[in-house]
C-alpha cells in the first residue's frame, strides 16, 4: 500500500480531541479500540452478519467511512469492506506489532484506530479492510 508509506492523501477535516475528552464522548472499549489500538475478540459482534443498506462511520468523530454496499462476507470475525467511500478518509500505516507486519488502518480525521487492510480480498479492490465494530457506527 503506497499511502502506508507516508503518503496518505489529506483529510477532509480534522477533529482533534484531548485524551479526557476522547474518554467522555466513548464507551471504555470503543476508548480502548480506538484510541489505545485494541482489537476486539473475533465474532464478538453482531455487526458481521448484518447486510443492509446504510453507511457505516467512525464512532469517535461520525465521518463516514464505508458503504455497505461494499460489505462482505470475510468469516475473519470482523466485519469487512472491499473499499472506503472516498480517498482521504482513511489513513494507512505499516504496523509490525505483536510479532507482524501488516497495514493499521486508522480515520484520517481524529485518528482513531480503526483496524487492518490485507491484500486478500474480492474483486475488484482485492482489500480486505478488516474493522473492529467498536470503532464503526452504522446509519
Amino acid at each position: 500500500m503506497e499511502h502506508a508509506k507516508g503518503n496518505n492523501p489529506p483529510p477532509p477535516r480534522r477533529l482533534e480531541l484531548d485524551d479526557a475528552q476522547w474518554r467522555q464522548r466513548l464507551t471504555p472499549e470503543q476508548y480502548r479500540v480506538t484510541r489505545q489500538r485494541g482489537t476486539e475478540p473475533a465474532h464478538s459482534s453482531d455487526m458481521c452478519a448484518l447486510f443492509e443498506p446504510g453507511v457505516y462511520g467512525c464512532v469517535c468523530c461520525g465521518t463516514e467511512l464505508f458503504d455497505a454496499s461494499s460489505k462482505f462476507r470475510s468469516k475473519s470475525g470482523w466485519p469487512s469492506f472491499r473499499q472506503a467511500l472516498a480517498p482521504g478518509l482513511i489513513a494507512h500505516h505499516y504496523d509490525s506489532s505483536h510479532g507482524m507486519t501488516r497495514i493499521e488502518t486508522t480515520c484520517n480525521v481524529c485518528d482513531a484506530h480503526l483496524g487492518h487492510v490485507f491484500p486478500d480480498g474480492p474483486e475488484p479492490s482485492g482489500l480486505r479492510y478488516c474493522m473492529n465494530a467498536a470503532a464503526l457506527v452504522k446509519s
